[in-house]
């Protein structure tokens, strides 16, 4: 009986080691295939899958003809500006929802956290009639504008549930102790919700990088994101599945980056894990 059990154990095992190797291929490949497409060129495209002559014309075209570098700038400038608006406006936001009982309170959180499932696609018509009148089409403030809209809804659920996870006595024995509200805000609450506030940061900075219909609609010759940028490789003729390979990493690099700087701060990756889990 036990070597039966022991059998089926090792053979469990075996078979789990398998399926999560397979499954990590799986994965990884559209990366490696994106990789390996990058140094062909057009001609070599659909020749040949694995034996081609190594190029780097598509990295040269890439960073040196065209507006994706400056685009990649435009993109990192706007999502930058979103990431700190957000914060800026949520941690407040968050902490008035956490703390304070005001008439119809969830009613306001409930909205604020609908903004996050609002179809862009059906808001964009009037989005740009509105940024026409203000003349905020094609700007660094508009994005910037618009852009905090993706990421304050789950900043400020996320940082609400923080807030109202520290006790409330301990803001009231920091006041008795003659600590001012700044203080214990700054001193004591920061610290205790930055796990929370580097996620949601770090995701709301991931979520806006990614965007493609506010980028497309809202953005003209002046200012351009790298979702929409990458679209140039995609001639009338032809499609350069090379130079939009390249722009595919290129515009992935800072999303592995954060979500490296997620694993290496502590309680992070633990916070995104269980957000995930659920």
């Amino acid at each position: 009986m036990y070597q039966n059990k022991s059998r089926f154990a090792k053979v469990l095992g075996i078979a789990s080691t398998v399926f999560l190797v397979i499954y990590t291929i799986f994965s990884v490949f559209p990366l490696i295939w994106m990789v390996i497409i990058s140094f062909k060129s057009d001609v070599d495209m659909f020749k040949t899958l694995f034996i081609f002559k190594p190029t780097l014309d598509n990295f040269r075209n890439v960073l040196t003809t065209g507006n994706y570098v400056k685009a990649f700038g435009d993109n990192f400038i706007i999502c930058s500006g979103a990431v700190l608006v957000s914060v800026i406006v949520g941690v407040p936001a968050a902490y008035a929802l956490a703390r304070y009982n005001f008439k119809r309170k969830e009613t306001v959180a409930f909205t604020i956290l609908s903004f996050k499932f609002a179809p862009e696609i059906l808001i964009i018509i009037p989005l740009f009639a509105i940024f026409q009148k203000l003349h905020l089409y094609d700007t660094y403030f508009g994005m910037i504008w618009i852009y905090q809209f993706i990421g304050l809804p789950l900043l400020i659920w996320v940082l609400r549930g923080y807030f109202e996870d520290i006790p409330v006595e301990m803001e009231r024995a920091a006041e008795l102790d003659g600590y001012s509200w700044f203080e214990v805000f700054f001193k004591m609450l920061i610290p205790l919700i930055r796990p929370g506030l580097v996620a949601a940061a770090l995701l709301t900075f991931i979520f806006c990088w990614n965007n493609f219909t506010f980028g497309l609609m809202l953005c003209g010759f002046n200012i351009q994101t790298i979702t929409v940028s990458a679209l140039t490789y995609i001639a009338t003729d032809t499609i350069h599945y090379g130079q939009m390979a390249v722009a595919s990493l290129i515009a992935i690099a800072p999303e592995i980056v954060l979500c490296l700087c997620i694993q290496k701060h502590p309680g992070t990756e633990l916070w995104c894990r269980e957000r995930i889990g659920e």
